[in-house]
């Protein structure tokens, strides 16, 4: 999807044109799970592209460090 500041006014709207759209009844919206239509490395594959997108808006670097030295606590829960 292209940046609104991105070309002309003519080039956006034909983009648009491209866009999938969907109409649903309310209520009769589809399922959010993507489990039946996508396979799990699929998935990882989305949930990756969206956390390199969030970290980008942080401005600051991706961490680069082994995964045996990733920050981490570890917290008990209480059995009482």
């Amino acid at each position: 999807m292209p940046n609104s500041s991105t070309g002309t006014k003519e080039s956006r709207v034909a983009a648009r044109r491209e866009w999938p759209v969907r109409k649903y009844r309310l209520g009769a919206e589809p399922s959010a799970d993507l489990s039946g239509a996508t396979t799990p490395q699929q998935r990882v594959e989305m949930m990756w592209t969206l956390a390199l997108e969030a970290w980008s808006l942080t401005g600051t670097p991706l961490p680069d460090y082994s995964r045996r030295s990733t920050p981490s606590r570890r917290v008990r829960r209480d059995n009482s």
